[in-house]
């Protein structure tokens, strides 16, 4: 019997949410990431926090790492599953 990748298992994650006209990010767990100019983002679908720093915060989520860098970064709130993020974003990458 094949077993599914979890690249295969995505795919078809994915096809079955829009089949069933269900938003990706309940179906798939993956994090929304919503930038506002360079000064605030927000997470949402988050793990937990790894890294917390004013010029780096790293954000675990279901698919990996979220790396924010810039200058003056601050958590302005979280709760278990949303966090803002303000000061001066220069990059958001996903590891």
């Amino acid at each position: 019997m094949k077993r599914e990748s979890s690249q295969e298992n995505g795919t078809l994650k994915n096809r079955m949410a829009e089949a069933a006209n269900m938003p990706k990010d309940v179906v798939l767990g993956v994090p929304i990431v919503t930038l506002t100019g360079q000064i605030e983002v927000d997470v949402e679908n988050y793990r937990g926090i790894i890294e917390y720093t004013d010029v780096l915060i790293r954000i675990k989520t279901k698919n990996g790492q979220i790396k924010i860098t810039g200058k003056n970064l601050q958590i302005a709130y979280y709760t278990n599953d949303e966090m803002k993020i303000t000061g001066r974003v220069e990059a958001v990458e996903y590891l």
